[in-house]
């Protein structure tokens, strides 16, 4: 194999590295992602943001 040929299957290898990284990642926050995005939103329109018992599960409720 030549030494282009190794500096790629290098670059795939650390690019397929950082997106199992990436995904772990928001696979393990995504619940607290969306808690926040719901009280950003319930903020907006003037609704109460109800917390859920687990991460992910809040809702915005009416006044």
């Amino acid at each position: 194999m030549n030494n282009k040929a190794q500096a790629l299957v290098e670059y795939v290898l650390i690019i397929a590295l950082i997106s199992v990284i990436a995904i772990s990642l928001v696979n393990f926050l995504g619940g607290y992602l969306k808690d926040a995005v719901t009280k950003s939103s319930c903020s907006l329109v003037n609704e109460v943001y109800v917390k859920g018992d687990k991460p992910g599960e809040g809702y915005c409720k009416e006044k």
